[in-house]
């Protein structure tokens, strides 16, 4: 029996790595007879795996889509390239697929092998992110990011070190809730078991994360959802600019280019306002620049001096 598990696990990783097999290779492949190798497809159908079969002398097998997906059978350097794969999109500002990643990241980091944990850990150590998303230090440690998202699932309590803004450094012990990206940061909402109230931790500031071993029922949370629950949070907090600009654009035009960062209000068919809250006018004078449209700064009169020093700059290159 578990000769016949092995050779059907085989067959599974064969027929996932060529499009189409033919039968008399593929039965040679797994050193079986046409008749076994039949039979071990049948056995695939059965656990759901839509095997499509080609009749005749050169008849052969080969995977096709199904209404669900299956389970996959990958090897020890796909399983590396799949983790660091989705540790990076895990970091990235493709819309939809960041918190995505983390949820399956977790599924594999649960069953990797130590040896290729040592693996991916050594490829992401060693390489450099190229990107918009600030210093490197800014970043979240894939391994926080999967030991908080595996302790959400679970409904395990949890114990870290967080670093507030003020640069004061506190224990914390909660009951996490949910893992939110929102603005290319990461957040942690969860039930300070302290404080007595909902909070939200930005995980970049959170080190040593560690189940407490303890399980709980889950509580409700204060808002219609954990997204929601952090932009209240970020909007009552003070910035030191917000930011106002008349943008010679349609108001859809330009909610599609910065509006997830930003609140859109249409003036007429062809003007909208913009308004930005921001800790410096960094990312509102590049949000502009992308928008290619022309604009009139409003607020705060230390935009307008920005603009004109980066557009020197600009002219002088």
């Amino acid at each position: 029996m578990a000769n016949t598990s092995t050779r059907t696990l085989r067959l599974l990783s064969l027929l996932q790595t060529h499009r189409y097999w033919p039968g008399t290779q593929l039965a040679e492949r797994l050193g079986v007879s046409l008749r076994t190798l039949r039979r071990d497809v049948d056995r695939l159908r059965r656990l759901g795996y839509p095997v499509e079969a080609q009749r005749g002398v050169d008849g052969g097998y080969q995977l096709a889509a199904g209404a669900a997906l299956p389970p996959l059978v990958i090897d020890d350097e796909e399983a590396v390239a799949l983790a660091v794969g989705l540790q990076a999109a895990a970091q990235g500002a493709v819309e939809g697929i960041a918190e995505s990643s983390v949820r399956v990241l977790a599924k594999v980091a649960q069953v990797m092998p130590a040896r290729l944990r040592r693996q991916v850990e050594a490829v992401r150590a060693m390489t450099v992110p190229a990107g918009w998303n600030g210093p490197a230090g800014a970043g979240v440690d894939p391994g926080v990011l999967t030991m908080v998202a595996l302790a959400c699932r679970d409904s395990e309590q949890l114990r870290f070190s967080y670093t507030a803004a003020d640069g004061r450094n506190t224990d914390r012990h909660v009951e996490p809730h949910r893992l939110v990206c929102l603005g290319r940061r990461w957040y942690l909402v969860a039930y300070d078991l302290t404080r007595h109230d909902w909070r939200s931790f930005r995980v970049d500031r959170l080190t040593a994360p560690n189940g407490a071993g303890s399980r709980f029922r889950p509580r409700e949370l204060p808002a219609a959802d954990a997204a929601e629950f952090v932009r209240a949070g970020l909007d009552n907090l003070p910035r030191p600019y917000r930011v106002e600009v008349l943008v010679d654009a349609p108001a859809a035009t330009v909610r599609e280019r910065i509006g997830r960062w930003s609140t859109v209000e249409e003036v007429d068919a062809e003007h909208c306002r913009v308004r930005i809250t921001a800790d410096s006018l960094d990312w509102p004078t590049l949000a502009l620049g992308v928008l290619g449209a022309d604009f009139h700064v409003l607020n705060p009169p230390e935009l307008l001096e920005q603009v004109h020093n980066w557009g020197g700059r600009f002219t002088r290159a």
